[in-house]
């Protein structure tokens, strides 16, 4: 299968509706899937806080992916916000954004990754996508708990 081209563009402002729309899609989903305690996913206003860096992936005009990352401390970050267009999941666009969050992330001098994500079986493609790119399976990181509703993950960046 041909990639499908994709432009990934710093978003700095969050201020395209069309992300607005996205990322609602994301915290919907998410509260279909998950008790409200339990989602931790941001909204638009959270995502534009100091020290998080938040991009969209782009095929043209349509918006086809977002994935963010949340500085924990100079070394650590959270990937956040990571989603795929619903009609375009098994398209690569995961595997593209997360090899370029990264780039991004090494660049930054993170030398650490983690994540929090569902246990349930909606996250079960998210999961398999973070297994092949190395993540594992760690304890509760930044302020979480431990919660049968939440799977974490970590990765080690090897520098470049």
């Amino acid at each position: 299968m041909t990639p499908l081209p994709l432009e990934i563009c710093l978003d700095a402002t969050l201020s395209d509706p069309r992300v607005a729309a996205f990322l609602q899609e994301h915290l919907d989903d998410m509260h279909r899937t998950s008790p409200p305690e339990c989602v931790f996913a941001l909204d638009v206003e959270k995502l534009r806080a100091p020290g998080i860096y938040f991009w969209t992936a782009w095929q043209g005009e349509q918006l086809v992916g977002t994935v963010a990352l949340k500085r924990l401390d100079e070394a650590h970050a959270e990937l956040k916000s990571m989603r795929s267009a619903a009609r375009l999941r098994g398209h690569g666009i995961g595997r593209r954004l997360l090899a370029h969050v990264f780039e991004q992330a090494r660049a930054l001098g993170f030398q650490r990754l983690s994540l929090e994500t569902g246990t349930h079986a909606f996250f079960e493609p998210a999961h398999g996508l973070y297994e092949r790119y190395g993540f594992t399976d760690c304890g509760p990181f930044a302020a979480y708990a431990e919660d049968p509703n939440s799977r974490f993950m970590t990765l080690t960046l090897a520098p470049r």
